[in-house]
Parts: C-alpha cells; structure tokens; sequence
C-alpha cells in the first residue's frame, strides 16, 4: 500500500501514512540454537506496509552480524543483539518490546 497511490490524495497526506509504524509493537527475543548459539528474534512487522528485506540488511549492518528473513515476517539475527536492536527499531520509529 506504501507505493500505491490509486487516491489521487499527495502521498505526504494519505491518511495510512505513517501510521503503521506507531500503531504495531515489534516484539524482539532470543532464542537458544544448538552448541549454545544465540539468535535474535524480531517478529510483529507488518509485511505489507514495511520491506522488511530493507530493515533486516539495515539492521544486519548495524549489529555487524549475519542474518536472515524468515517466512516473510520474521527477522533472525545471529547473537544475542536486544538492546542495540531496540535501540536503532526505536529510532526508525517502531515501538519495541524485549521479552
């Protein structure tokens, strides 16, 4: 819906603009893998407003760690990174929760 204007309204007016990354809580957790691996767990994007490939490669970047996208909706990252992940989520202007 981010790149479809079919309104004929400018974009910086559309009304779903800007509201989706206010409105989900992003849930990040570690998860425990075999040989005592830990990987970062970041679920509750909505796939059809945001390009989580782009925010998966931001934060990868950022993290300085290894990574993947899983079903669409779920962003693994290799080590446990909860709180420097919170941090850069928070700036893009998601709300987090660390469980």
């Amino acid at each position: 819906m981010k790149d479809k204007n079919f309104t004929g309204i400018p974009k910086e007016l559309q009304p779903w603009e800007g509201f989706s990354r206010d409105t989900q809580t992003v849930k990040i957790s570690v998860d425990k893998r075999r040989y005592g691996k830990s990987v970062t767990i970041i679920e509750g994007i909505d796939p059809k407003a945001e390009n989580i490939q782009e925010i998966a490669k931001t934060l990868k970047k950022k993290v300085a760690s290894g990574g993947t996208v899983k079903d669409g909706r779920i962003i693994e990252l290799q080590g446990d990174h909860r709180e420097t992940v919170k941090k850069h989520l928070e700036e893009m202007g998601f709300r987090t929760e660390v469980v």
